[in-house]
């Protein structure tokens, strides 16, 4: 039988939360509620963004779903170097809201120039 949608972003290693247009958290996978665990994890669900950011972070959210333009970095936190991509998502071809993808890197990663 073929796993669920559901069933794979729970097995993902990558921390994903999504939220609506009013920030408010729609959901969290597991590595996402291991991640913020000292801040409530999982039971973030149904809070809002805004109470987990720095004011400019919660501009740049805001920033990111008026937009329509995903924001991608990197950070490095706690010994892990890891990628943020941030974009909004759509509902019917309109945005909806933000989900944000937080995946651990290797210390050393190859490049390929596939052009």
């Amino acid at each position: 039988m073929e796993p669920t949608l559901a069933e794979m972003l729970e097995a993902v290693d990558a921390a994903i939360t999504v939220c609506d247009l009013d920030l408010t958290i729609l959901y969290m996978n597991a590595k996402a509620g291991k991640t913020f665990e000292a801040n409530g994890g999982r039971s973030l669900v149904g809070s809002s963004l805004a109470d987990c950011h720095k004011p400019g972070s919660t501009e740049k959210i805001r920033q990111i779903v008026a937009s329509g333009l995903p924001n991608v970095y990197t950070i490095s936190k706690n010994g892990v170097n890891k990628m943020i991509w941030q974009a909004p998502w759509k509902k019917d071809g309109t945005i909806s809201g933000l989900v944000e993808i937080s995946i651990p890197l290797p210390d050393s990663m190859p490049h390929h120039d596939r052009g």
